[in-house]
């Protein structure tokens, strides 16, 4: 079975000295080249696209080479580029919009939501047979989405300070008129019907502005995944990347077969459970899709596991994601991991950790904080080391 995939990773661009975020996103892209690299709405961020893929290993050499150029690229200009939902040193200073008529009417229209767009996501797109396809897949995966997004939560900090969530990006994304649990339709058109009146009504000014958990991509035979936060390490994008693309073709798989019922309207709960997996990631309790009552946080990332084992062995994922996921559970959420820094040192050591887990580093098991002197020691010219452990696809 060979369905590819690609992933879109956004990362925060900050002053090495300092750890605060800073609006310098141009002076870096011009360092970099613009197939892979691009802006946001704001200058405090930058995107990269990877190329497609139909193997897991190649997914993580790709993301892995890509962090490695921004980083060197970065590290020429005395910056650092950070993997994560937001930045744990983020002052309102940071937000400068992006030059352009698009941004400049976002800014103008949604104010405060648009100011303080300061966050990150990693989004993943699958390739599926049709648009008609993709509408239909929407439904049918909504309800595991929570708990990717819990295996991604990496922003419990905002502006220096602890929210109390796993992933405060989610609470400050869904803030967004179309952002969150995407409705039921019965097909493509009914979907494109409902995004023109969205675009008529006043209520978003084009189809990019679309938010939702997942949705079929406008220009490519895709269904995109945006509910996950940035992560820090590339291992957990191609953890949530195995996982979403065997989701997605079990359903079609379920589709062509006629087994999948209608559609018994189930979204109300589903804000319910994002909420639930934003605040508390894997170190708490998740909604079961199944049953929708609380359950430990690990028993419903191993019920997925489960549920999709007969797909991921398909695509020679299965012991990838499965290693992978134990890996994720053992060590727990990036979340999780700045929060024991943040404690034992300070801030400033938890924005040095993300910087060298989003080059590819790994500290030991168990272990806080990171050496300042140390951390910044990438030569200008573009060899800075990373890191990265073997990943292959079985």
């Amino acid at each position: 079975m060979s369905v590819r995939i690609g992933v879109e990773e956004e990362f925060h661009v900050l002053e090495v000295e300092s750890g605060l975020l800073v609006p310098r996103a141009n002076p870096l892209l011009r360092r970099l080249p613009r197939r892979t690299f691009t802006t946001e709405l704001h200058q405090s961020t930058v995107e990269s696209n990877s190329e497609v893929h139909t193997s897991l290993g190649d997914l993580y050499a790709d993301l892995a080479e890509t962090r490695r150029r921004l980083d060197a690229a970065a590290s020429s200009l005395g910056l650092a580029a950070v993997a994560a939902g937001t930045a744990p040193l983020a002052p309102a200073a940071s937000a400068r919009p992006t030059a352009g008529a698009r941004y400049r009417h976002m800014v103008e229209d949604y104010r405060t939501v648009a100011d303080e767009q300061l966050i990150c996501g990693a989004q993943v797109h699958v390739d599926v047979p049709d648009r008609d396809t993709a509408v239909r897949v929407m439904c049918e995966v909504s309800p595991w989405l929570p708990v990717l997004l819990a295996l991604s939560a990496s922003s419990p900090f905002w502006q220096g300070a602890d929210t109390g969530y796993a992933s405060w990006r989610t609470m400050l994304w869904q803030r967004w008129p179309t952002a969150g649990p995407v409705g039921c339709f019965a097909d493509a058109d009914a979907y494109d019907a409902t995004v023109r009146d969205l675009v008529g009504a006043g209520i978003i000014s084009d189809e990019g502005m679309i938010y939702y958990d997942v949705r079929p991509s406008a220009h490519l035979r895709t269904l995109e995944l945006r509910i996950c936060d940035s992560c820090p390490r590339a291992e957990t994008v191609v953890l949530v990347a195995g996982l979403f693309r065997a989701l997605v073709t079990q359903t079609c798989e379920r589709l062509g077969t006629g087994d999948v019922p209608d559609c018994e309207g189930r979204h109300e709960w589903l804000r319910g459970a994002s909420w639930r997996a934003a605040r508390s990631g894997l170190e708490g309790s998740l909604v079961d899709p199944g049953t929708h009552r609380e359950v430990p946080a690990a028993q419903v990332v191993r019920e997925l596991l489960a549920r999709l084992r007969p797909a991921l062995e398909a695509h020679g994922d299965w012991q990838t994601v499965r290693e992978l996921a134990d890996e994720a559970l053992a060590d727990g959420s990036a979340a999780q991991r700045m929060r024991r820094i943040s404690r034992d040192e300070d801030l400033l050591a938890c924005v040095d950790a993300l910087i060298a887990e989003t080059r590819g580093e790994r500290a030991p098991r168990g272990a806080t904080g990171t050496r300042r002197q140390n951390l910044y020691a990438p030569d200008v010219a573009g060899s800075s080391p990373l890191s990265v452990r073997p990943l292959t696809s079985r």
